[in-house]
C-alpha cells in the first residue's frame, strides 16, 4: 500500500543584478494588486453588502491589463495566484469568525510584508544548477539535496529574505504505508530547557542556548537602531543588522533540530513525546524566552514528518505528572521544579528527574500504541526496569519529613 504526501524542498538561488531588479519589481506589482483587491472587497461590502469572489476578480484581469502595462510583465499564473491569496485570507477570516475565534481582518501589505510570489502550475523548469523562470531567465540555484526522481513538482515559490533569495518547490511523493507491527526499538523523549531532550535510555542533548549567546550582539545592534533617525537610510541598515542577528540564531537552531530529528528517526521505530500545550506555557513570563529558544514545536514537527516518510511512528501522550510519577512503582512523588533528581520514598528509586519522565512517557506511548503486541510491550517494560535505574542506599523513611511542593504543571 502506498500513500501520497506533499513536501517542500527549499533551495537558495543567486539571481544577478538584472534578475534581482525584475524580482523586486514583480513583488511590488503583486503587492499593489493584493492591496487593490483587498480594497475592492472591503468597499463592496461596506457600500452594498456584496461579497466578491475569486472568480469575480479573476474575470477583471483582462480589463486591468488593457490600461496597466506593468501587470503584463508578470507571468499570468503568478497574477492569478495573488488573487487566490487574497481569497484564502478572507476564507480564513470568515472561518475564524464562525468559530468565534480572534478574527483578524485581512491586512494591507507594506513593502516589508510581501516577500514571495508563486508559479502554481507552470512557468518554471529545474535543470541541474539552473532554475529557468518564465519572463525572468535562467537563475543559479544551489541544490544541496536532490528531489526524488518519482516526485511530481506541483508549485514553485520565489521567496525574498532580506538580502537572500530562495526557491521553494512543493512536491508530491509516494511513500509506503508504515508497518507498525514491526516496531521493536521504541524511545520516550522528555523535552526540557537545561537539556533540550532526554531519552528514556539515559542519553541527553544539551541546550546550546543560541539566543542567550547572541544577546550581547543583539543588544548592541538594537541600541544603535533605537538611536538612528527614523525613515533614514542609516536606520534601514541598522534594522537589517538586527534582523540578520535573529536570522543567524534561527538558522543555528534549525540546523541543530534537523540533525537531532534525523538521528532519532534513523535510530528508533517508535518515538513518543509529551503533548505539551506550548502556547499556554509561554504565558509564564519567567520561562517564556527559554521555551521559545528551545523551539519544542519545531523539533516535534521535524520528527513527525521525517518519521512519516521513513515509515516510523510518532505518538503524543498526556504530559500530566510525567515528572512526578515514579517510573518504577508508579507512585506520585511531589517535588519542586528546582529539584533535578527523582528520589522515590516508596521504592527507593534514585535517578535523574528528566530520565524518569522520559521512561514514563515511553510507558504511556507503549500502552497507547495499537500496533504493538503484548509480548513486545512486556519485554520492553522489563528492559526499562533495568535501564540506568540506581537503587539508592538511603532509607525511604528519610523522606517522611520532607516538604512536598507541587510541581508546576507540564514542566
Amino acid at each position: 500500500m502506498t500513500a501520497k504526501i506533499k513536501r517542500t524542498f527549499k533551495y537558495r538561488i543567486y539571481p544577478n543584478r538584472e534578475q534581482k531588479s525584475i524580482l523586486e519589481t514583480w513583488l511590488d506589482i503583486c503587492r499593489v494588486l493584493y492591496n487593490d483587491c483587498l480594497t475592492e472587497r472591503r468597499d463592496a461590502w461596506d457600500i452594498s453588502q456584496k461579497y466578491i469572489s475569486y472568480y469575480d476578480q479573476c474575470n477583471q484581469l483582462r480589463e486591468i491589463k488593457t490600461f496597466d502595462n506593468e501587470i503584463k510583465e508578470v507571468h499570468s499564473q503568478v497574477i492569478q495566484n495573488v488573487l487566490k491569496r487574497i481569497d484564502k485570507s478572507f476564507k480564513n477570516f470568515f472561518r475564524r469568525v464562525k468559530r468565534r475565534e480572534k478574527a483578524g481582518y485581512p491586512r494591507y501589505k507594506g513593502k516589508d510584508r510581501y516577500d514571495s510570489f508563486t508559479y502554481p502550475q507552470s512557468g518554471f523548469k529545474l535543470e541541474d544548477k539552473k532554475l529557468i523562470l518564465s519572463k525572468i531567465g535562467s537563475v543559479n540555484i544551489k541544490k544541496h539535496r536532490d528531489i526524488p526522481e518519482d516526485a511530481k513538482i506541483k508549485t514553485c515559490t520565489i521567496e525574498r529574505e532580506l538580502d537572500r533569495w530562495y526557491a521553494c518547490f512543493t512536491v508530491e511523493i509516494e511513500i509506503e504505508e508504515p508497518n507498525y507491527e514491526a516496531i521493536t526499538n521504541p524511545i520516550g523523549i522528555d523535552l526540557g530547557i537545561s537539556h533540550l531532550i532526554t531519552l528514556s535510555n539515559g542519553d541527553m542533548e544539551d541546550n546550546p542556548r543560541y539566543l542567550v549567546r547572541s544577546e550581547g550582539k543583539l543588544k548592541r545592534r538594537q541600541k544603535k537602531l533605537s538611536k538612528s533617525k527614523k525613515q533614514s537610510n542609516n536606520r534601514t541598515k541598522r534594522r537589517f543588522e538586527v534582523v540578520k542577528t535573529h536570522r543567524t540564531v534561527r538558522d543555528q537552531r534549525t540546523d541543530l533540530l534537523h540533525k537531532i530529528s534525523r538521528s532519532l528517526v534513523n535510530t528508533y521505530d517508535l518515538i513518543v513525546f509529551e503533548d505539551l500545550k506550548i502556547r499556554n506555557m509561554l504565558k509564564n513570563h519567567h520561562l517564556a524566552k527559554s521555551i521559545s529558544d528551545v523551539s519544542w514545536s519545531q523539533l516535534t514537527n521535524f520528527v513527525s514528518y521525517k518519521a512519516e516518510e521513513a515509515g516510523k511512528r510518532v505518538e503524543f501522550v498526556n504530559p500530566r505528572n510525567t515528572s512526578l510519577e515514579c517510573s518504577n512503582c508508579g507512585k506520585i512523588v511531589k517535588k519542586p521544579l528546582s529539584q533535578r533528581t527523582h528520589k522515590c520514598p516508596f521504592c527507593g528509586l534514585v535517578m535523574d528527574r528528566d530520565k524518569n519522565a522520559a521512561i514514563n512517557i515511553l510507558n504511556r506511548g507503549l500502552r497507547k500504541s495499537k500496533g504493538f503486541s503484548i509480548c513486545q510491550k512486556s519485554s520492553i517494560f522489563e528492559q526499562l526496569k533495568n535501564v540506568g535505574q540506581e537503587l539508592s542506599e538511603f532509607k525511604p523513611e528519610d523522606f517522611s519529613k520532607r516538604r512536598m511542593i507541587q510541581e508546576a504543571p507540564m514542566l
